[in-house]
């Protein structure tokens, strides 16, 4: 499919991104605002694969349009636009449950990437669901569903977006093992990816709020200092 939602208030960014994309082989409905892309989205079933957002935007900011399209749907890809200046935005809007976010400006080669890479993680995760993928990973008292994308504590469902359920998968593959930030983020973000290690730590947070018996004590996802973070899940 590749169909994607752009809100962009600035005509001129919009229709820069709108062409790169669709010379990047995507189908790009566009919204004036947070509240047009809400409007189109609904009018569209939610038929997309991902939505960019940009967080400055009249009426609903890209904040708003996250928090509700991530409410509507968990598997939906998210990526804001944001300015150099926006450094605490950017963070809000990982912790709202966005993917990725690209600070502007950027060049054409860099936001085709971004959401490339973003495509194929989605398409991964769709392929295991059609090809009844049923394999579960159990640590500790958690269970880990790599068809559906859920995650159990308990036997009690916890809700996981694409990003929070490949870091999961990633430590339960590796339990007990330190795992630096670059590797985490070579693995769920991919390879040729050009952003910045700390979208890893806000995802950890995001974790950490979702798991945690006390978050602010995390004793499931644990720091290393100096390096990045270990899974302790215990004996089931």
């Amino acid at each position: 499919m590749k169909k994607i939602l752009v809100a962009e208030d600035e005509t001129a960014i919009r229709e820069f991104v709108v062409i790169n994309l669709e010379r990047g082989g995507y189908t790009v409905t566009e919204a004036e605002n947070g509240i047009d892309a809400l409007e189109k989205y609904e009018a569209a079933n939610g038929n997309f694969d991902i939505a960019i957002l940009d967080i400055m935007m009249p009426g609903k900011d890209g904040l708003q349009v996250c928090k509700e399209l991530r409410k509507r749907n968990g598997n939906l890809g998210i990526i804001m636009l944001s300015a150099r200046t926006q450094e605490m935005d950017k963070v809000s809007g990982l912790m709202l449950g966005a993917d990725d976010y690209i600070t502007k400006p950027f060049s054409p080669t860099e936001l085709v990437a971004r959401v490339d890479a973003l495509y194929r993680r989605l398409a991964i995760a769709e392929m295991r669901m059609e090809n009844n993928f049923k394999e579960e990973i159990q640590s500790g008292i958690f269970v880990l569903n790599l068809k559906n994308h859920s995650l159990k504590k308990n036997g009690r469902l916890i809700e996981l977006t694409q990003v929070e359920f490949q870091i999961m998968e990633h430590f339960f593959s590796n339990p007990g093992k330190a795992l630096d930030r670059s590797a985490i983020l070579k693995y769920v973000w991919g390879e040729a990816y050009v952003g910045e290690e700390k979208i890893v730590d806000v995802n950890i947070r995001r974790l950490r709020m979702k798991i945690e018996d006390t978050p602010s004590s995390p004793k499931y996802i644990v720091t290393v200092w100096g390096l990045g973070y270990k899974w302790e899940a215990g004996e089931s």
